[in-house]
């Protein structure tokens, strides 16, 4: 079995299949450089980014799949589990070996796999979205720190920039070391790296606007006042609001 390594980039995947089927290997196993530990055993077929082979085999894909199940492709991909990648290829190639019905075939284990992946994928997109808050620090910008079970920054940008259009905001990712800002001048988002290496869940006081502090007290305040104690239920609110996004959340911090 001959072993494919590609650049971790989805254009660096779609090559990776691009390759496959010119050079027709019987079977391959498929890598992202950040998980492959080199063999001298196995022979190792370093796939070479290319965008316009990526954007064929892109293209071909996107004809192919319904909406949804594009979503998914994208989805998993993001999802950056070792055997995610491997699952995905074999999923393309269905794709592009059959008629376009064959994605609605859960009983194939490829479609069953992406399509489970994707849901547990845009299951965190979703609580991101509602649970991330913003700072406001120095410059006028709104910080947020996340860490997110998978690599969703790329698929909440739109919410966050029809959210707050009017803003200028960076959301950062602790576990992948980058983060995506917004321009509110250009309207442009891009993506950033950064030497973030926060010790606690708080921003230090002399990086805060004085006003944020006096929001975040008010935001506090409001929370209390309006929780009913006797209606509590610990174990409905754990479900709906997992315990690890608590310590990025202000209400939590009473």
């Amino acid at each position: 079995m001959e072993i494919y390594v590609f650049d971790n980039s989805f254009e660096g995947f779609m090559t990776l299949i691009f390759d496959y089927y010119v050079r027709k290997p019987k079977a391959i196993k498929v890598y992202a450089e950040r998980d492959f530990q080199p063999s001298m055993f196995e022979e190792t077929h370093e796939v070479i980014t290319d965008i316009e082979k990526a954007k064929r085999v892109h293209q071909s894909l996107k004809s192919k799949l319904y909406g949804t199940n594009y979503k998914a492709l994208q989805a998993v991909f993001l999802c950056e589990e070792v055997d995610a990648y491997q699952q995905l290829f074999h999923y393309c190639c269905l794709i592009l070996d059959n008629s376009a019905d064959i994605q609605l075939n859960y009983g194939n284990e490829y479609v069953f796999y992406v399509m489970k992946m994707y849901r547990s994928v845009h299951r965190e997109k979703h609580h991101y979205e509602a649970f991330i808050r913003f700072e406001q620090i120095n410059k006028d910008l709104f910080f947020a720190k996340v860490e997110p079970k998978y690599n969703v920054l790329p698929i909440i940008t739109n919410h966050f920039r029809k959210r707050y259009a009017d803003q200028n905001w960076l959301i950062y990712d602790l576990i992948r070391k980058y983060g995506i800002i917004y321009d509110k001048k250009s309207g442009e988002i891009q993506e950033v790296q950064l030497n973030f290496t926060p010790k606690s869940s708080t921003i230090p006081s002399e990086y805060i606007d004085v006003n944020e502090q006096v929001y975040q007290e008010l935001w506090k305040s409001y929370f209390k006042s309006s929780n009913i104690v006797a209606r509590k239920n610990t174990r409905l609110h754990v479900q709906v609001l997992p315990k690890r996004f608590w310590k990025y959340l202000t209400e939590k911090q009473i």
